[in-house]
């Protein structure tokens, strides 16, 4: 699957989600923020799933209805924890993700908001 890390996710998802086969990218790496905007845009363009920590990328999706091919909002999941979490998800609702959906993640709890709401 392809994959846009936010810089606020730990940087070390990044080889842990390409070391299980993922196409992934970490804004980490770029030479300066471009901004939730514009880190939405560039996710949509390539068909990116956008996996992050902010709950600002919702509310651009669902609030401004900015395309977008599926975000993972991750809410207090430590560190260390966040790759293991990730891959969970992108397996267990891949399908959704690739469709639009919009899910968060806390310990113990996933939500799902279907694409239609908010989605592409």
């Amino acid at each position: 699957m392809k994959v846009l890390l936010d810089t606020c996710v730990w940087g070390g998802v990044l080889a842990e989600l390409q070391a299980v086969g993922h196409d992934v990218l970490w804004t980490g790496n770029l030479a300066q923020d471009p901004g939730d905007e514009e880190i939405l845009a560039q996710a949509h363009r390539e068909q990116r799933v956008l996996i992050t920590l902010d709950k600002d990328f919702g509310e651009l999706a669902i609030r401004r209805s900015l395309p977008h091919g599926g975000i993972v909002r991750i809410v207090n999941i430590s560190a260390r924890q966040q790759g293991l979490i990730c891959q969970q998800v992108l397996t267990q609702y891949g399908d959704e993700l690739t469709r639009g959906a919009i899910i968060t993640v806390e310990a113990g709890r996933v939500r799902i908001r279907p694409p239609g709401n908010g989605g592409q």
